[in-house]
């Protein structure tokens, strides 16, 4: 008799992980429990999209102040509009993808690129992995790039993974789908902002998250890109201790995301939000 082995389960039982799962199970609890969800959850989720989007614009090279982001309305010129632009964009769109997410995750990631990407690079090389030898702009993301072969094989067995369901808790899914994004930088462009944007698509679609107030994307900026390189570091090592330490930073970064919603709970509750 055979045992079918669940791999993202498996990351769950290394040191500090189920304590992070932990943590952030309880953050997110209390966050949800706050009793202005109970009336204007929907403001709540659009300030998190807007801070969320905001957050992963910032590690992607465009570091603006949120009233900024919230100000502009031309996203058309320049690398930091359009980097804050295409963040936006993802983040929005990001909630229409979860039942494509269930039954094709590469179609999913195929949308978000397409959004993500915007006109801003030739048609023939938007929504599709790359093919060998087309470049990569990724230039704040410096681990070795793997070869075309290598992402297409990985990424068909993380769709088979997601696809065939895992008993792991969301926050390790979440970070291996961040992570693997991370590391093969499937497309030409806008490899971290799709990442995230898929980072997102997890934690709300298991049910962690389900409102989408959780806006890890804030935690990552608020840690550092620094520190997000390290981490990435560990993931891409593959050993234990590194895997531990990206899971365990992505939850701190869910954790800061509470905070951030937490202290917009907090001001709407004042009448200053």
């Amino acid at each position: 008799m055979s045992t079918t082995v669940d791999p993202l389960a498996t990351l769950g039982s290394l040191p500090g992980v189920a304590e992070a799962v932990g943590t952030v199970r309880k953050a997110v609890d209390r966050v949800y429990g706050h009793r202005v969800m109970r009336r204007r959850s929907n403001e709540v989720t659009s300030e998190a999209a807007l801070r969320g989007a905001r957050g992963s614009a910032a590690l992607s090279g465009a570091d603006w102040a949120l009233e900024e982001v919230r100000r502009r309305t031309d996203f058309g010129a320049g690398d930091e509009p359009r980097t804050v632009g295409a963040a936006l964009r993802l983040t929005a769109e990001a909630g229409t993808l979860l039942s494509v997410w269930r039954q094709s995750p590469l179609r999913a990631l195929a949308r978000l690129h397409l959004v993500a990407a915007g006109g801003a690079q030739p048609d023939e090389t938007v929504g599709r992995p790359r093919l060998a030898g087309e470049p990569v702009a990724e230039p704040l993301i410096e681990v070795e790039l793997p070869g075309a072969d290598e992402v297409a094989g990985r990424l068909d067995g993380l769709a088979g993974l997601l696809i065939a369901g895992s008993e792991a808790p969301a926050l390790v899914t979440a970070a291996v789908v961040h992570g693997e994004l991370l590391a093969l930088r499937p497309f030409g462009s806008c490899n971290g902002l799709v990442a995230r944007a898929a980072e997102r698509v997890v934690l709300v679609g298991s049910g962690l998250d389900p409102k989408s107030i959780c806006p890890a994307e804030v935690g990552h900026a608020e840690l550092g890109r620094a520190a997000y390189a390290a981490a990435l570091d560990g993931y891409v090592s593959g050993t234990p201790e590194g895997m531990a330490a990206w899971i365990t930073h992505c939850g701190r970064a869910v954790e800061l995301g509470v905070r951030e919603s937490t202290a917009v709970c907090e001001a709407l509750q004042r009448g200053a939000a």
